[in-house]
């Protein structure tokens, strides 16, 4: 997948079913957060960053590369 040097929007990747299933399959119950909404006009850069305050870098980045291969 083109994720644009991760400019992409979280909107756009929670559109398309396939990449919205990486997510789901990796983040499971936090994807029903209110802040799920409200993040879909960030970009994936923005939320890599603001994630890495909550989860290890190593799956971050096994996230992004899963998101590369589609």
């Amino acid at each position: 997948m083109d994720l644009r040097n991760q400019n992409i929007t979280v909107g756009e990747l929670l559109d398309n079913p396939r990449s919205r299933a990486v997510f789901q399959r990796r983040f499971g119950k936090l994807m029903q957060h209110p802040m799920v909404g409200a993040a879909r006009s960030l970009t994936l850069k923005q939320l890599a960053e603001m994630a890495a305050v909550y989860l290890p870098r190593k799956t971050i980045q096994e996230t992004l590369r899963e998101l590369q291969q589609l």
